[in-house]
């Protein structure tokens, strides 16, 4: 057993959190308790082992993807690999940029194959995996900045609906960010899929070169990064409207090019207040302001 590994229901007795290094994770299943009860147990057995499985393929993980990459073996580093294969030939990408959704949907998978759920989802520090049955609805909130609670919007996703992933990213998230997004969300057919489209979306809203930006080489904050030397965003100063304005074109541009492709279904781009939206669905299912805010 993984002497790590800390697995625990929350004060509310419905859900549940299971932390492991960088990996931390909300998990909640609705349906009959024996059959929640049984996703419970499956998700705690299959996360104990997630952690160890990745490390002992870090080193590939961490390699930038190109057209003849090397595949890893475990079934969460080969999701992660699928979902930045699109990209390999266009940007710098890496497995890790699709880490926090290839998790999420490992352990949601692990669930449902065990238990018979109306539905259910598991949120991976933001990058939510989901699970319908039929007729079945969420609400999911979409935050102005990664990790603090301040919503600039809300999506209701239903069962009829392709989306089963979403993720968010943001240079003030807890992972590095080439832009200068305050939030990007992205929903997805797959939490993976989402994860890495956030990431490189939020890359794209950026201002190259702007004074008001300081960056930073990666490897000087986290000298194991895998974003090696590459500057990445550590602060944003004082920004004009037209600045604002470009930075987030930038990213519509890249985000109407990835819908167009199919690599997502739609895109919400956040930056210094202001919202852009790319979307194959009606605009009033992805956006809803604060003041009509439904919960799941």
């Amino acid at each position: 057993m993984n002497p790590r590994a800390q697995m625990r229901m929350l004060p509310d007795g419905r859900r549940l959190h299971l932390h492991d290094g960088p990996m931390d994770l909300i998990v909640e299943a609705f349906g009959a308790a024996e059959q929640i009860e049984a996703a419970y147990h499956a998700a705690c057995n299959r996360f104990v082992h997630v952690l160890d499985e990745l490390c002992g393929e870090l080193s590939l993980l961490r390699r930038v993807c190109t057209s003849e990459s090397e595949w890893p073996e475990g079934s969460v580093a080969r999701r992660m690999m699928s979902a930045v294969m699109p990209y390999a030939c266009q940007c710098f990408i890496t497995p890790m940029a699709a880490v926090a959704g290839a998790v999420a949907e490992e352990i949601l998978g692990t669930m449902v194959k065990t238990a018979n759920l109306s539905r259910a989802y598991v949120n991976d520090g933001g990058d939510i995996a989901l699970h319908f049955g039929v007729g079945e609805r969420f609400v999911i909130g979409m935050l102005g900045r990664p990790g603090v609670p301040s919503l600039f919007g809300m999506t209701t996703l239903t069962a009829e609906d392709a989306v089963r992933g979403i993720a968010t990213s943001g240079w003030r998230g807890r992972s590095f960010s080439l832009g200068i997004a305050d939030a990007v969300t992205v929903l997805g057919d797959r939490a993976a899929a989402a994860d890495a489209a956030a990431t490189i979306i939020g890359n794209a809203v950026d201002l190259p070169g702007h004074p008001a930006i300081m960056r930073i080489p990666a490897c000087e904050l986290a000298p194991d990064s895998d974003l090696g030397n590459i500057p990445v965003t550590q602060a944003v100063g004082e920004l004009s409207a037209r600045d604002v304005d470009e930075a987030l074109e930038n990213g519509v541009t890249l985000a109407t090019k990835l819908l167009r492709m199919s690599l997502i279904r739609a895109a919400a781009l956040h930056l210094h207040g202001q919202t852009k939206t790319v979307s194959s669905m009606p605009e009033s299912k992805l956006m809803e302001h604060e003041r009509g805010l439904v919960h799941a």
